[in-house]
């Protein structure tokens, strides 16, 4: 791509996860038999439903089929040391990318059209790398879960529905935790932060037309003022009220903490010693359908 990018050998998932994906994550597992029930019952349903529906309505990317994709795919996951996924694109008038992976078997990756059509050639590379952390962190089970989850909320009446909306507002809660390593996964595979915010500046209010003249510098500035709102109570329980219905932290939030990271000694570390890091980040933002 645009430079050479430090591979990172013997990367682990728990050395760039996100303290709040951590906590999730473990909140989740505490579950009684939450894990086991959704793989073992939900997965080889879910696996050949969505497997089979992605392959029959999208175009599987190759070194014969759209190759400019296929390298940013190899050169992200030997970046990442990951084993590769299959990569699809998929034609939608909706800017998104998502990901699945049930047991481990038959991983894939879709890009949306219009999500292509939006981005540079480094931040597509970057968003198939955000994809891959969560294949690389092992996401897949729960992401499927929050789906269902998340459309099941409302259609479930009384206690049914109840469960549901609990289940689905832990979920969200976890989706969104993860987003912010998934990040994290983008930056160590691009190895600019300012790709990373850039894409994440396009997502909240970009266009084919529109994302030229987008001040990437202005952007952050902006996630500064959402800082500041919340520095009252009623600033923080506004920022609460409004994030808690969300799949994703809002752009400007994401693009603060990359930024953040880009700058942190842990960061740098793992670029020059990915094999031996150990996780010690105590960041912690306050802050979901597995989709950007």
């Amino acid at each position: 791509m645009s430079f050479p990018k430090t591979q990172l050998i013997g990367l682990k998932a728990d050395y760039f996860r996100h303290p709040l994906d951590l906590e999730a994550t473990n909140a989740l597992k505490q579950l009684p038999g939450f894990d086991a029930i959704v793989r073992n019952l939900l997965g080889p349903v879910a696996e050949q439903f969505f497997y089979l529906e992605n392959i029959a309505a999208s175009v599987l990317v190759g070194e014969k089929q759209l190759p400019q994709f296929h390298e940013m795919l190899l050169e992200a996951c030997q970046v990442l040391d990951l084993e590769p996924p299959q990569l699809y694109v998929r034609q939608h008038p909706v800017p998104n990318a998502y990901t699945f992976a049930m047991r481990g078997k038959q991983p894939f990756v879709v890009l949306h059209t219009s999500l292509l059509e939006l981005l540079t050639p480094a931040e597509i590379q970057a968003v198939i790398a955000h994809e891959l952390g969560h294949l690389k962190c092992d996401h897949g089970v729960y992401l499927t879960l929050a789906n269902i989850i998340i459309l099941a909320a409302g259609q479930l009446p009384n206690l049914g529905g109840w469960i549901a909306q609990t289940l689905q507002t832990q979920m969200l809660q976890w989706v969104r935790c993860a987003e912010f390593t998934c990040d994290r996964a983008a930056l160590l595979a691009i190895q600019d932060p300012k790709v990373v915010s850039s894409l994440l500046m396009k997502l909240a209010g970009g266009s084919p037309t529109l994302a030229p003249q987008l001040n990437l510098d202005a952007f952050l500035a902006q996630a500064r003022a959402y800082d500041d709102i919340s520095n009252s109570e009623l600033g923080e329980m506004l920022k609460e009220a409004q994030t808690a219905g969300l799949t994703h932290p809002v752009p400007v939030l994401r693009a603060r903490e990359i930024d953040r990271w880009a700058s942190s000694k842990e960061y740098q570390t793992l670029l020059q010693n990915p094999g031996k890091q150990g996780y010690n980040d105590k960041a912690s933002p306050k802050g979901g359908w597995r989709n950007w």
